[in-house]
């Protein structure tokens, strides 16, 4: 009687090194040996883990493909129990995706009116098989039926090609600012009437979008209110299905949003190449040089002169060295410094003008070509301790760019005053020829003097105090000019009068 030939379990690696561990462990019954093959055990995954981290690209995949497969060896080699581990955590392991991925959908779907209907429903089952309620039992079914019934309208999923286009993305305070929006279909089947929300700004734009059919398309029209200064951000566009009850809602995102720039009104003035702030481009200063274009005066040489600027008529005249020295001559540098300090004005009315003015000086002296920086008050924390105050510069590279940041300029109780603006100003920026130091009605004559201090002695310093519906006035105090204007026209008349003295 012949015998068949025993099977036997290939080993898990061609080596004999590897041959003889495995037999070791399934042999050995000593400590000592089991720790020396774990140990190899390890540092033979380490050398694969190092070589997929070699592929590059694939690496990751490489290293959870060996984790899955040593994990299935291990319970190959555990027998049925181990089997039976294995398949329970990963069966563990997709009920829990599940359940975060319902969890999440129940967040984001069921409404607050929903909750309390699913809570009544529960509630009802429980107290009316629990203590006998016909009543109760009849609420939990309603409840239920109702749940049910707000259920089927989340059915399905609607697909959507949506533009939302604005017809001008800057505008001035008091325009029309018109949108539009644009729904097509780009399914082969008909999509069910659903609603469509456009969030602007603080508001809300709802359009009842009808049933679509293939290629069908819905356009719908709004305008965004512009009555005050400020960045709206239109968007994003989101459709919303819901239920007659509000039980559920599903909100789906088709677009982005858009900014629409609301820019303070401005005023056209005259160049700033006359009247108080001249341009000293080309133009010579008090401060003296040894190379420039305008000639001062001649004096003895000194070591280090430059040679090229030997008067050699002088020289022979007087017997001594004669050099040329010159009045040095620089381009002006403006300063436009906005405080939006709440403690620098009165009311709102007059921080809004102070924005206008300073958009309006801005834009002349960018048109003009002049050196200009505009900064504002940085807001301070509220609770930090010896913080260092700092100034926020605005972008003056074009109009546009100024108009755009003055849009969103707005004033704070933490913001430094004018007083540590000026400060803060003459501190950073260097070369300044003409300063503007723009606020309200609330700071004084001294504290505005104060803060005019803090610049150069050659620096002209322009203060203009911001007071609706005061008589404009112009006046000096020890050297500052002092600009009162109670509308966006009388500055345009100041800076006339300016030029004519």
């Amino acid at each position: 009687m012949s015998t068949a030939p025993k099977r036997t379990r290939p080993p898990s690696s061609s080596s004999p090194a590897s041959s003889e561990a495995n037999a070791g462990v399934r042999a050995t019954t000593s400590p000592f040996a089991r720790r020396e093959i774990r140990k190899n055990r390890r540092k033979e995954r380490s050398d694969h883990t190092n070589r997929s981290e070699t592929i590059g690209a694939g690496s990751t995949y490489a290293d959870t493909a060996y984790g899955h497969t040593a994990t299935q060896l291990r319970a190959a080699e555990a027998g049925l129990v181990g089997r039976s581990v294995y398949a329970a955590n990963r069966l563990w392991r997709r009920v829990r995706r599940i359940a975060k991925r319902t969890l999440r959908w129940l967040g984001a779907t069921v409404t607050g009116l929903g909750w309390s209907i699913l809570a009544v429903t529960l509630i009802g089952f429980v107290v009316g098989y629990g203590f006998g309620w016909v009543e109760a039992v009849f609420l939990g079914f309603f409840g239920l039926v109702v749940l049910v019934i707000a259920a089927c309208f989340m059915i399905g999923r609607s697909v959507y090609a949506v533009d939302l286009l604005m017809q001008s993305a800057r505008v001035v305070v008091g325009e029309q600012a018109p949108g539009s929006l644009v729904v097509t279909n780009p399914t082969k089947r008909r999509l069910f009437p659903e609603t469509i929300e456009v969030p602007v700004g603080e508001g809300l734009a709802e359009f009842s979008l009808p049933s679509l059919g293939a290629g069908g398309q819905f356009r719908g029209e709004f305008v965004v209110p512009t009555l005050r200064r400020s960045i709206i951000t239109v968007g994003p566009v989101r459709s919303v299905r819901a239920d007659p009850l509000l039980l559920l809602r599903r909100e789906l995102v088709w677009t982005g949003g858009l900014s629409l720039f609301v820019h303070p009104l401005t005023t056209p003035i005259p160049s700033t190449n006359t009247g108080l702030i001249r341009d000293l481009e080309g133009n010579p200063t008090r401060d003296l040089t040894n190379s420039d274009v305008s000639f001062h005066a001649l004096r003895e040489y000194a070591p280090g002169d430059d040679r090229r600027h030997i008067h050699w008529k002088s020289t022979a005249r007087t017997g001594q060295m004669m050099v040329r020295q010159f009045e040095q001559t620089r381009r002006s540098q403006l300063l436009l410094a906005l405080s939006t300090s709440s403690a620098d004005y009165y009311s709102e009315e007059e921080f809004e003008l102070a924005v206008s003015v300073a958009g309006s000086i801005g834009i002349r002296a960018i048109r003009d070509g002049r050196d200009t920086a505009m900064a504002v008050s940085e807001i301070m924390p509220e609770y930090a301790t010896n913080v260092t105050p700092a100034a926020q510069r605005l972008r003056v590279t074009s109009p546009s760019r100024l108009l755009d940041d003055l849009s969103g300029v707005a004033h704070h109780d933490r913001a430094i005053p004018l007083t540590q603006l000026s400060r803060v100003c003459a501190n950073e920026i260097t070369g300044i020829s003409v300063a503007f130091l723009i606020c309200g009605s609330v700071p004084t004559a001294t504290q505005i003097r104060s803060a005019s201090l803090a610049f150069d002695l050659d620096t002209e310093v322009v203060a203009i105090v911001c007071n609706p519906g005061i008589v404009p006035s112009i006046r000096r105090i020890d050297g500052l000019t002092v600009l009162t204007v109670g509308y966006l026209d009388d500055l345009k008349r100041s800076f006339a009068k300016s030029a004519a003295l």
